[in-house]
């Protein structure tokens, strides 16, 4: 029992679930409230937003976070403690880069909706939602340095913070406005998400200062302060903690920049696939309430469900990757192949047993949680892709740290354009039936993939 406790990726992988399958219930029940206040329409302009924020975290944040947790978890295993210093790298590049996309949008969010969106009443909701790019890329490379550390308690707690704002903002201005007799509209959503992520940053800001302090990195001990950071150095001289951050520049971004190309890119290829799917629905005979309806129902509804069993594998993989790199780093590779087919047995087993149960109880959850026999037909054929999904989640995380972002990329490319087939293709002649089938293709194909990539890979360590 000691060592089950003991050991980081099931602790940390317990915390993870816990907070995540809590935070799940609360989105999920939240995305009920919103469809029945909204509408299927409304779902479905909401839904739009996604492209958008996705292409900004890909491009600010979600490389360097990885990158982060995996430059901390080396330093652990080579000096016996974890660096700041990945952290401070990360962040400098990083605000910057979610600083010039915030005021890009903002700016310029009349264009993107009515031309890359293809639908001008996401226009206001994209001003809104803006403003999250900074705080996120902020609260990403804080939580990357805590994932390197294996110490999941604060971005499990920031999580479920956000969660809660969001949920309790968008609560309190819809009982107002039914108070008041007022008409509300789906950017009141919008400003939920500026105000969640706002109290996740700031938890996450307090945290890392109060920890800095408690390693005497603020300490008012001006001796010790000077060692570790010296204030005067020789004539012509930089600061050797830049010194020391500016070195880490190389390795962070070489591996933040392929996982943010790849990021990038399948971004812009979802999103192509996101306004594409309304437009493929119309020219397959639907209106655009009809259109945006059904995308609504898809992406707001049944997908969700499906997804919520995620939150365990999402789990397993951020603790995986810091933990497959360290002990890659260490050669320690026995280790790399126990906590691999561990993992791969353990997603398997969960991803069956979440197949049959949304199979069985598609239509009950579509018509009593949504009110939408469409919903509970999406999700029985859906279900077929539980076991792709949850192991796809785990396997990147595994070839991430073992370096492989490269051919993550491809591979990802790959499984999307074959999606975008579905879309281009299917759709027009068979309605929203050709994306599920696509969706179901892409799925299993990307999982092929993987495993085969970590079978010869396996063969050579």
């Amino acid at each position: 029992m000691n060592k089950i406790k003991s050991h980081p990726l099931i602790t940390g992988t317990i915390i993870l679930t816990i907070t995540g399958l809590i935070s799940r219930v609360i989105g999920f029940f939240y995305r009920i409230y919103l469809s029945r206040i909204f509408g299927e329409e409304g779902m479905g302009i909401y839904q739009l937003l996604g492209p958008v924020t996705s292409l900004s975290f890909a491009l600010a944040a979600a490389g360097y976070q990885t990158a982060i947790s995996k430059l901390v978890a080396e330093s652990a295993a080579k000096k016996g403690k974890a660096s700041f210093r990945p952290m401070a790298a990360g962040l400098s590049i990083s605000l910057p880069l979610s600083l010039l996309c915030n005021m890009f949008i903002y700016h310029f969010s009349d264009v993107l909706a009515e031309k890359f969106l293809l639908e001008p009443r996401t226009a206001p909701m994209l001003r809104i939602i803006s403003f999250t790019i900074p705080l996120s890329a902020v609260h990403a490379c804080i939580n990357g340095y805590f994932y390197g550390t294996k110490k999941t308690g604060i971005p499990s707690a920031t999580q479920l913070l956000e969660q809660c704002l969001r949920v309790g903002c968008v609560y309190l201005f819809s009982a107002m406005a039914t108070a008041k007799g007022a008409s509300l509209t789906i950017n009141v959503a919008a400003l939920g998400l500026v105000v969640g992520e706002a109290g996740s940053t700031a938890l996450s800001l307090i945290s890392i200062y109060y920890l800095l302090w408690k390693k005497s990195l603020l300490s008012k001990d001006a001796g010790q302060f000077a060692r570790q950071f010296p204030s005067r150095q020789e004539k012509g001289s930089i600061l050797p903690s830049l010194n020391n951050i500016f070195s880490l520049y190389r390795p962070l971004l070489a591996t933040a920049l392929p996982l943010t190309a790849n990021r990038i890119v399948l971004n812009l290829l979802q999103s192509l696939e996101s306004v594409s799917i309304p437009e493929m629905l119309r020219l397959y005979g639907y209106d655009t309430k009809t259109a945006l309806s059904v995308y609504g129902v898809l992406t707001g509804m049944a997908m969700p469900l499906i997804f919520f069993p995620n939150a365990l594998t999402s789990a397993v993989a951020v603790l995986l990757l810091p933990m497959i790199s360290e002990a890659y780093a260490k050669g320690d590779l026995d280790s790399v192949k126990k906590n691999t087919g561990r993992t791969i047995k353990y997603c398997l087993l969960l991803g069956l047993i979440c197949l049959g149960g949304f199979f069985l109880s598609g239509n009950w959850a579509g018509i009593n949680l949504f009110h939408s026999p469409l919903a509970g037909h999406f999700i029985r054929t859906l279900s077929l892709i539980c076991p792709f999904i949850y192991l796809d989640t785990t396997l990147s995380s595994i070839l991430q740290g073992l370096g492989m972002a490269g051919r993550i990329f491809l591979m990802n490319v790959f499984s999307l354009c074959i999606r975008l087939g579905f879309v281009f293709f299917a759709v027009p002649r068979f309605g929203i039936a050709g994306c599920l089938w696509g969706i179901l293709a892409s799925q299993a194909t990307l999982s092929l993939l993987y495993l085969g990539t970590l079978y010869f890979t396996g063969r050579k360590l």
